[in-house]
């Protein structure tokens, strides 16, 4: 079983909780998941099946779509509303407008301080553990994208949101940072996931579908030639290319077009049409070289 399963996950279960959910209907398959979701959060969470597993990374390093709730005038330890409340402050009276500007201001690239409670490790110990235990240690800022935040005022202390951002942002901080900005103090109230790269939401199944479908029912998935569409793709070497690259014999990519530039990604493909293998361009005059195979997909 190979491809990208795409799940609406509930609020309430943890992404490996997901993949304990569906393990009767997946036996022994690997999986990996896209991007976890904090078990407060819902929305669309892809997991990678059998083979797909290998082209995780080429899938994860992609923009992500949310929407959710911020609830201003309150700060938890955790910075959502599943944490412990260690502030007030009083809410400004606000107009959309003021709102709007501020939204503005958050866009394009910027640096960003990882939470304590996070999945983060330092000397092999995840963050939260560290956070659990009082212990605060100083995290590196890293560099984020922004591309579009959308703040309304539904109430005069909570604000809705929509935003895309890069892989790496961690929405709960921009909604104690946008609490701030304005003013006050907030924390992430609630939080959806609606889109992972090219994968929407709309796609997606809810995880009581695929848990309820019968056991000889084919589960939705992706292929991963879907999900890697925005790589070029090659048609494999002929006649023994692909057998001679399972052999680690890299001289069949020397027969494929020449690479644009340094660190390009691209996918050699089967007679029938399935991804291969990926191959990415290296040296100082660029050359393909494999670097994962694929059985099958």
């Amino acid at each position: 079983m190979t491809g990208i399963l795409l799940v609406d996950k509930p609020e309430g279960m943890s992404s490996a909780g997901v993949i304990r959910a569906l393990k009767s209907r997946l036996g022994r398959t690997k999986v990996g998941h896209l991007g976890t979701l904090d078990p407060f959060a819902s929305g669309l969470l892809p997991l990678c099946l059998g083979e797909a597993t290998k082209v995780a990374r080429y899938v994860l390093a992609r923009e992500k779509a949310y929407t959710g709730t911020i609830r201003l005038g309150t700060i938890t330890d955790t910075l959502d509303r599943t944490g412990t409340c260690v502030g007030h402050a009083p809410v400004p009276p606000l107009e959309q407008a003021a709102v709007a500007r501020v939204a503005a201001s958050f866009t394009g690239r910027q640096r960003q301080v990882p939470p304590m409670y996070s999945a983060l490790k330092r000397q092999g110990v995840p963050l939260y553990k560290l956070a659990r235990q009082g212990i605060e240690v100083e995290r590196p800022a890293r560099e984020i994208e922004i591309g579009q935040l959308d703040l309304t005022l539904r109430e005069p202390d909570v604000l809705d949101f929509r935003i895309t951002c890069s892989k790496g942002t961690y929405v709960r901080v921009l909604a104690a940072d946008v609490g701030q900005a304005l003013g006050t103090v907030a924390h992430l109230e609630r939080l959806r996931r609606t889109r992972v790269g090219s994968f929407a939401i709309e796609r997606a199944t809810p995880l009581d579908l695929l848990v309820a479908l019968p056991a000889d029912a084919r589960l939705p998935l992706l292929g991963v030639r879907e999900a890697l569409g925005h790589y070029t793709a090659f048609a494999a070497p002929l006649p023994d290319g692909l057998a001679r690259l399972r052999r680690g014999q890299q001289d069949p990519l020397v027969r494929l077009p020449a690479p644009r530039r340094a660190g390009e990604t691209a996918l050699l493909v089967d007679p029938a049409g399935n991804v291969a293998a990926v191959i990415e361009a290296t040296g100082a005059r660029p050359a393909w070289r494999l670097v994962r195979l694929l059985a099958g997909s």
